[in-house]
């Protein structure tokens, strides 16, 4: 078994957060839920119930901790593509930024202030959609940003924070580039009418398992970006060759699994 880590997981009563805690919990860590719902699983003195707006209870959830994997977000557009006008509004100034740009900053800050040496940001792989919607295969972490709209911009901005806190303040930082985990019955019935969005598909149990590495891996770089999918069923898109190398992580399931 893994030594035990502290591990303050935002985000925590989500589709990926559940996966993470119950991952995390299993295989021993003292797991901390940060979440603006009790999280599933966890005792109520391990749930706090705040948002990252709170810096009372975020540096509260996060005092000891050894890592924080950041998953709080609101996760993705309002709408795309866009109406027409006046019927042409967005959710940039109302959610993505307090909750994808404010919300990280206030994470990483609170992990500079109390020591916390290490962070994982859940990006995504709308940050290099255009190469995707151009059909491209196998795509690196060094591809150049080409992002789906504003949403991908927020987690554009994302791991370049990331990469400012492990320059200046020595956190180990891993933005990971989360391939589709659909929250619900209706995502999974758009994913399932998408072949290509299968081979991008992450399921419940790879998204656990891969937190759980995220956490326990020795060795890291300072900053590094690397893909999160689960097996692909036609070819690769997102290439998982560093999260294999630095986590020793490898996706077990395959669309549809996880989906019930």
């Amino acid at each position: 078994m893994p030594t035990p880590r502290r591990v303050l997981v935002t985000g925590s009563a989500g589709r990926l957060g559940r996966a993470a805690v119950a991952e995390l919990a299993a295989r021993g860590h003292h797991v901390v839920g940060l979440d603006l719902r009790p999280t599933p699983g966890l005792p109520p003195e391990q749930s706090v119930v705040a948002g990252l707006d709170d810096d009372a209870a975020l540096r509260r959830a996060l005092a000891g901790a050894d890592c924080v994997v950041h998953l709080a977000a609101t996760p993705d557009d309002a709408r795309y593509p866009r109406g027409e006008p006046p019927d042409d509004g967005d959710n940039f100034l109302s959610e993505l930024v307090p909750n994808n740009v404010v919300g990280p900053y206030r994470v990483l800050e609170a992990a500079r202030s109390l020591g916390v040496r290490r962070a994982v940001l859940a990006s995504t792989g709308q940050v290099v959609a255009g190469h995707f919607q151009a059909g491209a295969t196998s795509i690196g972490a060094d591809a150049a940003y080409r992002p789906r709209y504003l949403y991908a911009c927020t987690k554009v901005f994302l791991e370049a924070l990331g990469q400012v806190y492990a320059k200046d303040h020595s956190i180990t930082v891993l933005a990971v580039r989360l391939g589709w985990c659909p929250r619900d019955a209706a995502q999974t019935a758009t994913l399932a009418g998408a072949e290509v969005y299968h081979d991008v598909y992450l399921s419940p149990g790879d998204a656990g398992r891969f937190f759980a590495a995220a956490v326990e891996a020795d060795g890291l770089p300072p900053f590094a970006a690397v893909y999160a999918t689960s097996r692909p069923v036609r070819a690769t898109r997102f290439d998982l060759t560093d999260a294999r190398r630095l986590l020793g992580w490898e996706p077990r399931d395959t669309w549809p699994d996880g989906t019930s």
